[in-house]
């Protein structure tokens, strides 16, 4: 397999294409591919928060950016086609479990359909070599377990939002199994990543989010589950996941062309409530809150990333505490300055570049 600090050598000058770009870490894959030489082409809704990451760090500037629903073919077909890229990043979708509840047929035709019309589209170009779907940890048919669910594991979904990742992984795994012989013989795999965070993540019911706007408010933070257990990792060691995986299809891994988990380590699963401190220790700490949520929660979710650790070389520099205090650091930073939002995460993507050229 392709080493970490050799995979931007094989990305370098490739065409990349990557559905979902406007979002928090398609903006954060979007601006690593641009630094490293890439010809990069996106489709995606236009940003749904503002702030946004997409906006504030200029994200779209020297790219082919285009504001479209993945849930039409033809402009699926007509983005694709134009962009004639080497490699797929597949990240567009509706990424709420919250919003799963409240819209469950808009979750499962963008999740699911929308995922098929990129795939089928995909595998029909004659340019595409390497297909990345992204998914989420939360495929999994039984989620409370202590020990972390492994790739193997039954697939399924109790909510819309995991239903239609799951769904998702069907789909993308029939592509693999039969269609892509049918046609340009794409590699592809499927990235199962643990929870994400970050700077420039403005979304509704996700813990930082929702820690940012009571700081940067003077308001308390509602706690929905403060005992719940998640995977916690920087939204730059996911990325660094994804192209460890682009780049490993683009040299005709075969092996690659699998579904993987990317999760941190069992000493950095942690529950709510400890992030919410160290986040604080990083910042400011809000008062505390305590409410009941408006739908049901996994307590625990762990994953198992030693396939990707052993037979990808995937190995992400950052612990826990790392992560908080980059998170921390790039929304201090930002209320400060806004204006500097696109240099602070760059000066964090270069950083982390520099540690894993250095790791051996």
């Amino acid at each position: 397999m392709t080493h970490q600090s050799e995979l931007e050598k094989v990305l370098r000058g490739q065409r990349a294409f990557v559905t979902g770009h406007t979002g928090f870490t398609g903006s954060w894959l979007t601006l690593w591919l641009q630094n490293i030489g890439c010809e990069v082409s996106g489709l995606a809704l236009p940003p749904v928060t503002e702030p946004n990451l997409f906006s504030a760090a200029e994200i779209g500037n020297d790219i082919n950016s285009q504001f479209g629903d993945i849930r039409d073919f033809a402009v699926v077909k007509q983005a694709i086609d134009q962009a004639r890229p080497s490699v797929v990043f597949h990240l567009a979708a509706q990424p709420l479990v919250s919003h799963g509840f409240m819209e469950p047929v808009e979750t499962l035709a963008t999740n699911v359909m929308g995922t098929a019309h990129v795939l089928e589209v995909s595998r029909l170009s004659p340019s595409v070599k390497g297909f990345v779907c992204v998914t989420t940890d939360k495929v999994y048919a039984e989620l409370e377990t202590q020990r972390g669910h492994r790739e193997g594991d039954q697939l399924g979904g109790k909510d819309p939002y995991a239903a239609s990742k799951a769904a998702a992984e069907l789909v993308a795994g029939c592509y693999r199994s039969t269609m892509v012989a049918r046609a340009n013989g794409m590699l592809l795999a499927t990235a199962r990543g643990g929870n994400i965070i970050g700077g420039g993540d403005w979304s509704k019911d996700r813990v930082v989010p929702d820690f940012v706007r009571a700081v940067t408010t003077s308001s308390p933070l509602p706690l929905r589950n403060p005992s719940a257990v998640r995977p916690w990792q920087h939204v730059l060691s996911l990325v660094h996941g994804y192209l460890q995986l682009a780049a490993g299809l683009l040299e005709g891994h075969k092996d690659c062309a699998d579904a993987w988990n990317f999760g941190p380590l069992d000493s950095d699963v942690v529950s709510v409530k400890a992030l919410i401190e160290r986040l604080g220790s990083n910042w400011k700490k809000p008062d505390l809150i305590f409410s009941k949520g408006t739908f049901p929660e996994t307590t625990v979710l762990r994953l198992d990333s030693a396939k990707a650790r052993n037979k990808l070389g995937w190995r992400p520099p950052l612990n826990f505490d790392d992560t908080v205090t980059l998170t921390a650091e790039w929304y201090r930073d930002y209320y400060a300055r806004p204006s500097a939002a696109r240099a602070l995460t760059i000066a964090q993507i270069d950083r982390y570049r520099q540690q894993i050229g250095s790791t051996r």
